[in-house]
């Protein structure tokens, strides 16, 4: 007669083979992926520019330069730092460690958005398929640029899952860790002082303190101050071009379509950036009334991060995945006239390709706007199911 170890052996043993198996055929699919965009594109267009600023940083030069055009370095002085591992490597190895990096963080960004859903009522095989699809225009625009809004999101989902928890103080560094990831981050920095109070705030602004003087180790004190300086610059520069792209989705950009660029656009921008932050504060004013809060309302605060951006790109709402995953699960709990909104901002969001639509009709939608009010159906869909909680 077997023993139980005996038995439970072969079980183990296929378990084993499984995950080894699956293992070789993500690798494999993940390097056919990396093949075909490389022959495609030939690199990711966005990785080299943070990369050229790591090794601009190592040298003590420059980072931001107006004759770099499009393509010149945006974030803030500390990420070159944190970029500089990729110099130590071909740019080719370096650009296929990020890409396999990022397709990793997606994955880790899908299970979070799933197991961090509180109450969940569809199972977790369906959810993974639906969070997939319905942002697979985010997630390849991603991919396939060497974009940096992966790490961005799961600093911006580590602090909701660390409230969840009852970890403010880990909450708090993560929001200001993702700051120097892109300052979008600070989107949330009004869910974290109303709801995690002051056991965030000081390790928010010890991160963020030694994040922004770390550049001065290598540049020193004055030298750390003038790049700050360039990077206002730079960014203030090069809002006003990207105002005009189909794929920003800010507020500000709608206004600059809607209307005759100037002062009034930039007026009616702030209103609307400052109304939806002014919505977000009303969803946390109603908070105690849910068993769970966090995930709803980072998940709004996480759709307006695109929106309140004068450089918001389209595939930015790869941060506010989580959204899309709560709308999903909740879909049978809304009435009809909201499953209508939550559907049209789907459309206008996920859809928003040449692939889905026509060129001709792509250019009406996003020429008008439609993505922008695609995010906004999207953060209106979100209070609606707050209001439908507190019903």
């Amino acid at each position: 007669m077997r023993t139980p170890a005996q038995r439970t052996y072969p079980v183990r043993v296929r378990l084993a083979s499984r995950t080894v198996l699956w293992s070789i055929l993500v690798v494999v699919l993940v390097a056919a992926a990396y093949a075909g965009l490389r022959a495609r594109r030939g690199g990711l267009i966005d990785f080299v520019v943070p990369r050229t600023a790591a090794a601009r940083f190592l040298a003590h030069e420059q980072l931001y330069r107006p004759e770099d055009g499009h393509y010149q370095y945006k974030y803030l002085p500390a990420f070159a730092a944190f970029m500089v591992p990729f110099t130590w490597m071909p740019k080719e190895v370096a650009e296929a460690a990020w890409f396999a990096l990022t397709v990793a963080m997606a994955w880790a960004l899908v299970r979070l958005a799933v197991h961090a859903l509180p109450e969940r009522r569809l199972p977790i095989s369906h959810l993974v398929w639906w969070t997939l699809l319905l942002n697979a225009k985010f997630l390849l625009k991603e991919l396939g640029f060497g974009q940096f809004n992966l790490p961005l999101a799961l600093l911006f989902w580590g602090a909701i899952v660390a409230a969840q928890r009852g970890r403010a103080e880990l909450a708090g560094a993560l929001v200001a860790a993702g700051a120097f990831v892109k300052p979008y981050a600070l989107v949330l920095l009004p869910w974290l002082v109303w709801t995690q109070r002051r056991r965030s705030l000081l390790p928010f602004a010890l991160v963020l303190a030694a994040g922004l003087a770390l550049p001065a180790v290598a540049y020193g004190w004055d030298g750390n101050l003038a790049l700050l300086r360039d990077w206002y610059r730079t960014v203030t520069d090069t809002t006003a071009p990207n105002l005009a792209t189909n794929e920003n989705v800010s507020f500000a950009a709608m206004w600059a379509r809607w209307l005759p660029a100037g002062p009034r656009t930039s007026m009616l921008a702030l209103i609307s950036a400052a109304l939806a932050m002014i919505a977000g504060l009303a969803l946390l004013w109603r908070r105690r009334s849910v068993a769970e809060p966090n995930y709803l309302e980072g998940a709004y605060f996480a759709v307006l991060v695109p929106l309140v951006s004068p450089q918001g790109w389209d595939y930015v709402l790869i941060v506010a995945l989580p959204a899309y995953t709560c709308l999903v699960d909740r879909w049978r709990d809304t009435s009809v006239p909201w499953r209508a909104v939550t559907l049209a901002g789907i459309l206008l969001t996920s859809c928003g390709t040449y692939e889905v639509m026509r060129r001709t009709i792509y250019y009406l939608v996003m020429g008008w706007g439609g993505g922008t009010v695609g995010a906004v159906l999207i953060a209106l869909s979100l209070l609606g199911l707050r209001r439908r909680a507190l019903a």
